[in-house]
């Protein structure tokens, strides 16, 4: 690896003042995030009203069943490329940071993945990336289109982290046009009730990434080559891979790891 540029070396005591400055800054940023939860927290909720169908282990199943018996559901919208038959490699990095799931059960919530490609073709891939987590197929439903996961004018008006076709074009993000998307949704159940009450997309589904939260911690953050950051090995943003891909050659993405920051 080349020589990047490295912080300066400085006496302990000129490091504390240092990081007793920072330390303002993170715990502005802390109030800051208390504040954005509880904002969150307090949007309204939309009625789910369509009957979806999933594919899952136990045969098809409606959403309700993606709850497994909580009240809270999360779904990541999980991009599977039908065409080459397997994940995006961003996706795949998000998953390969989830942990067990049995503090988000102790809290009444559960966590599924759902793609818009035939269950076994998912299975076969879980399978070979090692995960537990439950994944469900939305093949020939509605859903990823109605939650904005998958674009296809044809289907559905395109919309994609809340921007319509006309500005992600004059955005030059063309590429969030047409074809799978990644993304989360949250849904509350209560009674017999389904509600929809967040998405996110973008960027928004970082806090799900545990592996780039800890090289945020390092002098050379993610090495991708932005903010200030060096670019480690001159992939830029697209050094992410298939977690037993990272010693073949490096293949061209098509998918969320390689998107411009915004």
């Amino acid at each position: 690896m080349d020589r990047h540029p490295v912080p300066e070396v400085a006496t302990r005591e000129q490091w504390l003042a240092a990081r007793k400055a920072l330390l303002e800054q993170e715990k502005a940023l802390t109030r800051q995030r208390d504040a954005l939860n509880r904002a969150r927290r307090a949007l309204p909720m939309v009625r789910v009203e369509e009957d979806y169908r999933f594919q899952g282990p136990q045969g098809e199943v409606g959403l309700e069943a993606l709850f497994d018996g909580r009240s809270q559901l999360i779904v990541y919208h999980f991009m599977y490329h039908m065409d080459c038959g397997k994940g995006c490699a961003g996706c795949s990095s998000l998953v390969d940071s989830i942990g067990h799931q049995s503090h988000l059960h102790q809290r009444d919530t559960n966590l599924v993945l759902v793609s818009r490609a035939p269950l076994a073709d998912l299975e076969a891939f879980r399978q070979r990336m090692g995960w537990s987590l439950p994944w469900y197929s939305s093949h020939g439903s509605r859903f990823n289109y109605d939650y904005h996961a998958t674009t296809d004018e044809q289907v559905a008006p395109v919309q994609y982290n809340y921007r319509d076709k006309e500005e992600l074009l004059r955005l030059g993000q063309g590429y969030h046009v047409q074809g799978e998307q990644h993304g989360l949704s949250v849904f509350l159940r209560d009674g017999g009730q389904i509600y929809h009450t967040y998405s996110c997309y973008g960027r928004g589904v970082e806090m799900l990434m545990g592996s780039f939260h800890f090289l945020d911690l390092t002098p050379f953050g993610r090495g991708e080559g932005w903010d200030g950051m060096p670019d480690l090995d001159g992939k830029g943003l697209d050094w992410t891979r298939l977690h037993d891909e990272y010693e073949q050659r490096a293949p061209v993405h098509d998918c969320c790891a390689h998107k411009a920051r915004t």
